[in-house]
C-alpha cells in the first residue's frame, strides 16, 4: 500500500464505514468503535428522557428565511409548540432552524439533533436542547424514537433519506403508524405521482402503502394530523 492512497477519515462515519478498506487510515479497534456508538446513544436517551410527545421535521439546510419553505415550517412548528408537541430537527440552517425558531420564539421545547459534517452543518441559535452526534445512524435513530409523527419540507438526498426510513419503519410494522406529512405540494406531487404512475404500477408499492402520505400546505391541518396521530398512539390527550 503506498501512503497516498491513505487519508484520514473526515468524520466518525467514514472511520467507521471505511475501517475494512486501505483507503482510510483508521485508528480504533472494533472494541473501541463499539464503545464510543454506545456512549453516544446512552448519552442521548439520558438527554432526551423527558421527550414523550414529539414532531421530527425534516428538510433541506440550503433554503433561506425568506424562502417560502422556510416560512411554511417558522409558522408550522410554532402551531405545533403550541399544540403540545416538542419540536425536534436536525439542529442546523434551513428547514431546520426553521422548525427550532418557530418552535422557540412560541415558547415550546425546541431539539436540535446536530450531526458532525464536513460543511453545510452548523447549529442553529433556536435550540433548547442541543445534541451533537458523530454517527449518522444514531442521530436517525434519535428522529424515531422520540417521535409521535414526521413533518417532511423540501430537501435533498438527506430529507429523501430520512423520509424513505420512516416510510419502510412504518410498512415493516417497525414503529406505529404515525403521520407523515409532505409539506409543500408544489415540490413533493411530482414525488407521489411517480409513485403511483411507477411504483405501484409495477407492484413495487401498494395504493395503501403510499397513502401514508399526506401532502399538505396548511399549518393548521399539518397540526391537526399530528394531533390526531398522537392520540392514536396514546401519547396526547
Amino acid at each position: 500500500m503506498t501512503p497516498e492512497r491513505v487519508k484520514a477519515p473526515r468524520t466518525p462515519d467514514e472511520e467507521l464505514l471505511g475501517a475494512q478498506t486501505r483507503l482510510v487510515a483508521t485508528e480504533l479497534s472494533d472494541a473501541e468503535r463499539i464503545t464510543r456508538i454506545d456512549a453516544e446513544i446512552e448519552g442521548a436517551f439520558d438527554a432526551l428522557s423527558g421527550v414523550s410527545c414529539g414532531i421530527t421535521i425534516f428538510g433541506s439546510a440550503r433554503l433561506k428565511p425568506e424562502d417560502p419553505a422556510y416560512v411554511l415550517a417558522q409558522a408550522t412548528s410554532r402551531l405545533l409548540a403550541l399544540a403540545g408537541f416538542s419540536v425536534i430537527t436536525g439542529g442546523g440552517p434551513g428547514i431546520m432552524e426553521a422548525g427550532n425558531r418557530g418552535a422557540y420564539d412560541a415558547g415550546g421545547l425546541s431539539i436540535g439533533l446536530n450531526i458532525e459534517l464536513p460543511r453545510e452543518q452548523h447549529p442553529n441559535p433556536y435550540q433548547d436542547l442541543e445534541l451533537t452526534f458523530a454517527h449518522f445512524f444514531a442521530r436517525k435513530l434519535m428522529f424515531v424514537r422520540y417521535a409521535t409523527g414526521f413533518v417532511v419540507f423540501p430537501g435533498g438526498y438527506g430529507t429523501l433519506d430520512e423520509l424513505f426510513e420512516a416510510l419502510n419503519l412504518i410498512i415493516t410494522e417497525k414503529v406505529h403508524h404515525f403521520p407523515v406529512v409532505l409539506a409543500g405540494s408544489a415540490y413533493w406531487a411530482g414525488l407521489v405521482a411517480w409513485m403511483r404512475d411507477q411504483a405501484v404500477a409495477q407492484g413495487m408499492l401498494t395504493e395503501r402503502e403510499v397513502g401514508l402520505l399526506h401532502i399538505c400546505d396548511d399549518p393548521h391541518e399539518i397540526v391537526r394530523l399530528a394531533v390526531d396521530g398522537a392520540r392514536a398512539q396514546g401519547r396526547m390527550v
